[in-house]
């Protein structure tokens, strides 16, 4: 079934007209991603070219996807736009709040049980409001938007980083913060700075153990965490053109570890077959009328250093199989390297823990390949040494991999099946013994690996790898297993080696399922009632936050100096924390807990300067708030990087931190502070960051001057009665200003609304 087939009729009706008036205004031929962004200005046609890395612009995405995790927030903040309905189709997935600790049918019981009133909350919102409903169970927000809404050309935002895996079928799709969807769905512009261009050249074709997931783990080793930063990633070439629709997707979605505003691909005969297979031959009909649009101009192609602003050439003929890690997704091994490489860095080489799945990994195709080892060694008699789960990606995928028996074979090894949700992958796993924080090692076919993400254990080594590497090295038990040169020994003691991974790219017989999950809206929503009950510990209408007062701001204190990575995970972490995403306040309890504090190395331990005494982050921010005194963060370099989770931003802002002040930001952080009305600031001198002392207070001195391009100066004073001046830079536009002046993004769209 084909949804919102008007809708991509209407957009590529007009892809055409535009594309050549952008060409025309730019008097050049075009990559992809120049096409579908000068395709959907909010404008409507272009009339003037823009600069990469430096103008806002305003965009009108097609669709929007939540997941429930984040959901919550996004509709809370949307019930105050004073809008019916959404301007936009909509969808929100239920995958994020169902734990990995028994099997599927289980778990995904109790999740239902003890999350059911934020489930219903979800229902009733979307009912309401027009909006697409995936019930828990149904399958992960990237894998089930692949299947059914992405459609090449097409533009769209989604409230999860990994909303880029939607690159796989041709989209510029983009991970945003809830704040940002509200926008959209109340029919007004999205703004993203117009982003850079990396081109990745793709020759050869895939063979042996090297897979799709190599290509991304290969640009993550070249261009690190923050190399992807602020661009778009378009793959090419006739590599490219070897790579299946998912494997295309797995590339994009992983593109979120290297920074990358997304990723993609042009149009090609493997994304025809795959909408042909998940019943959208429309959409490849009407695709197929408009091919030269859906890809970039072959003049970029033939000569990309002149279009790109970077390009990287990777032949698929001689990929290695890599693994990566740990802690970070970009520390890149090739499998021939890592056993030399762990001993060197004293990595536990004992696996205890194979998982495969998340929106990464989860297709047909990833399943079929894994289970392609996983029958070889229950055919010779091989006996897993590590543990082994799978979330599949979808009903979809659940139900036509057991119907043509992939799951039988994956338990034929004692492979735990759990439920088709993210479980493992976003912390959401209730490993046994994780408590005891015993240093260990797994495989997974995830995309990130930051400490404590999987399972709450910051000694929990996690490596990221393909599907069917992780069912090798499982198996084998070792991390510095190479199943291409490597044997195992099976019952008999006979010395066996693995045959390369082999799989259907999809189901010879069709996809299949009987209940994919999916619920519409009701056409008229004006009747649905939405109850939030006033002592939930779930769920908590929101209130605006205070607009700003025109002063400068003076007295303000330390919170804390972060040390080194501080992710998203670091400033509102993930794991048993997701059940208060719906309550700000409750949340705000976890608040930069994992954020390492520069003065004593340690995590949540922070000194007041109210008592003088050290305690919990939370704690003293609560302090500062209740004694009205204004507070900073200070970070290192990337700050912010990971999720999309805007709560990163709400929370500080809550509990009354006015300053983020930093090396350098991740780019949807950084977008999420302007959005919640917080100063974002960069250090002008990065060495700057050795001035700030643990007891400084800090004075804006130019705040009330605050104007686009102007850097802002900051006096911090020391305690032994020192200054410092500290110049700092930021990236607002006249518009995100005005957020900042009233308060935050969404009271400026109420001030409208109401107007």
């Amino acid at each position: 079934m084909a949804f919102d087939l008007d809708m991509i009729k209407k957009v590529y009706s007009q892809m055409g007209d535009r594309i050549n008036k952008a060409k025309e205004l730019t008097g050049k031929p075009l990559t992809l991603a120049e096409k579908i962004l000068y395709s959907h200005l909010y404008e409507g046609q272009p009339s003037e070219t823009y600069t990469r890395g430096e103008s806002y612009v305003d965009f009108a995405p097609d669709r929007i996807a939540c997941q429930d995790a984040t959901a919550q927030m996004a509709l809370l903040q949307f019930m105050q736009a004073g809008k019916a309905k959404v301007a936009v189709p909509t969808t929100v997935h239920c995958d994020h709040l169902i734990q990995a600790k028994v099997g599927a049918t289980e778990d995904l019981q109790n999740a239902i049980n003890s999350s059911n009133e934020v489930f219903n909350f979800l229902d009733s919102v979307s009912n309401k409001y027009g909006i697409g409903f995936w019930k828990p169970g149904a399958g992960i927000i990237h894998q089930v938007v692949l299947e059914n809404y992405a459609f090449p050309g097409g533009m769209m935002i989604g409230t999860d980083s990994h909303t880029v895996n939607a690159g796989g079928l041709g989209m510029v799709a983009v991970g945003v913060g809830g704040a940002d969807a509200v926008d959209v769905m109340a029919g007004m512009a999205w703004e993203l700075k117009f982003p850079k261009l990396i081109g990745v050249k793709l020759t050869g074709e895939l063979s042996g153990w090297a897979s799709a997931k190599d290509v991304i783990l290969k640009v993550a080793g070249i261009l690190t965490v923050k190399g992807g930063t602020g661009a778009i990633v378009e793959y090419f070439g006739e590599g490219a053109k070897n790579l299946s629709c998912t494997g295309k997707g797995t590339i994009c979605n992983m593109g979120a570890e290297i920074g990358a505003t997304t990723s993609t691909f042009g149009y090609d005969e493997s994304m025809e077959r795959y909408l042909r297979a998940t019943e959208r031959a429309e959409v490849a009909d009407l695709a197929n009328g408009i091919k030269e649009h859906l890809t970039g101009d072959d003049e970029v192609y033939a000569n990309p250093e002149q279009y790109f602003d970077q390009v990287i050439e990777i032949d698929l003929s001689t990929l290695a199989p890599h693994v990566n890690g740990p802690f970070t997704p970009d520390l890149a091994t090739p499998i021939s390297e890592m056993r030399e490489k762990a001993a060197a860095n004293d990595w536990p080489t004992k696996v205890e823990w194979g998982l495969i799945g998340s929106c990464t990994n989860s297709s047909y195709e990833d399943m079929s390949r894994a289970a392609s080892i996983v029958e070889q060694a229950v055919a010779h008699g091989i006996k897993p040494k590590a543990e082994f789960g799978i979330n599949p990606g979808s009903e979809q995928v659940r139900y036509t991999i057991e119907r043509d028996g992939i799951i039988e074979t994956f338990e034929k090894m004692g492979t735990k099946v759990f439920t088709n949700a993210c479980g493992p992958c976003i912390g959401q796993w209730a490993r046994a013994g994780a408590d005891k924080q015993e240093k260990n090692t797994i495989v997974h076919s995830f995309n990130r690996n930051f400490a404590k993400r999987a399972d709450g254990n910051p000694n929990t080594h996690a490596f990221v790898t393909s599907p069917e590497m992780v069912a090798a090295i499982a198996i084998s038990g070792d991390l510095g297993f190479n199943p291409i040169t490597d044997t195992l020994t099976n019952d008999k003691g006979e010395q066996v080696k693995l045959n390369p991974p082999v799989g259907d790219e999809l189901p010879t017989k069709g996809f299949d399922v009987e209940d994919p999950g999916y619920q519409a809206p009701a056409e008229d929503g004006s009747g649905v009632q939405i109850n939030v009950a006033e002592d939930s510990k779930r769920l908590q209408l929101l209130s605006g936050f205070a607009p700003w007062d025109g002063e400068n701001i003076t007295g303000a204190k330390l919170l804390i100096k972060a040390q080194g990575k501080c992710t998203t995970d670091h400033i509102s972490m993930a794991g048993p924390w997701l059940r208060f995403r719906g309550h700000l306040d409750n949340i705000a309890d976890n608040t930069l807990i994992g954020a390492v504090n520069a003065f004593n190395g340690e995590t949540d331990n922070v000194k007041s300067q109210l008592t003088g005494e050290h305690g919990a982050v939370p704690a003293t921010q609560r302090a500062y708030k209740a004694a009205g005194i204004p507070t900073i963060v200070v970070g290192d370099q990337n700050y912010g990087e990971g999720s999309s989770r805007e709560h990163a931003a709400m929370q500080p802002r809550h509990l009354g931190v006015r300053a983020v002040l930093v090396k350098s930001f991740a780019r949807i952080h950084e977008t999420n502070l302007k959005k919640q009305g917080m100063l974002g600031l960069t250090f002008a001198n990065e060495a700057d960051y050795d001035k700030i002392q643990e007891d400084d207070t800090f004075d804006f001195v130019d705040l009330k001057d605050f104007a686009p391009g102007k850097p802002l100066t900051i006096v911090a004073k020391h305690a032994d009665g020192s200054e410092d001046t500290i110049k700092t830079n930021h990236t607002y536009n006249a518009g995100q200003i005005e957020w900042f002046k009233a308060g935050s993004a969404l009271n400026l769209i109420k001030r409208q609304n109401n107007g």
